[in-house]
């Protein structure tokens, strides 16, 4: 069975301008787990996930200093200097996912569950060319099966 089978068509997209408070509403009234981010010609860019959202909520951790004879040694100031820039965002640029998996409508819902189950990634782009399609979530997998499609 194909991706195209089962995926959601029916997707909304929002730009990588768009407000945090605008997208969590979205997510929220259409009751969705994320949103593919599109560029103004229409090309999928990223993704957007509740979880990105909730990051700005978290603890930030320090880095750690390490006194050395010659001086200090950080560890983790990148990492701590991306959580404040994620933490500070007040659009969709600053949080969305841009090293995120597209899918093809003609990808194999078998592999798609697989790496759904193996990279524990719940949401991915369904894309042809650079359009978007649709997407694929655990849920439309989960639908299928309820309806015999698969399996």
């Amino acid at each position: 069975m194909k991706v195209s089978e089962i995926m959601t068509k029916e997707v909304f997209s929002v730009t990588p301008q768009a407000n945090i408070r605008d997208l969590a509403k979205l997510l929220v009234d259409k009751n969705v787990s994320g949103a593919p981010v599109v560029d103004s010609s229409g090309k999928c860019i990223g993704i957007v996930l509740e979880e990105s959202l909730i990051f700005q909520d978290k603890k930030v951790h320090l880095p750690t200093f390490i006194a050395f004879f010659t001086g200090y040694l950080t560890l983790g100031e990148k990492k701590f200097e991306a959580e404040m820039k994620r933490i500070a965002a007040t659009s969709v640029e600053g949080i969305m996912e841009k090293d995120c998996l597209f899918i093809s409508p003609e990808d194999s819902v078998e592999d798609v569950a697989t790496m759904i189950i193996e990279r524990n990634i719940h949401y991915y782009p369904v894309v042809k060319g650079n359009k978007l399609v649709g997407v694929v979530t655990k849920k439309d997998i989960v639908r299928a099966i309820a309806q015999g499609k698969v399996y």
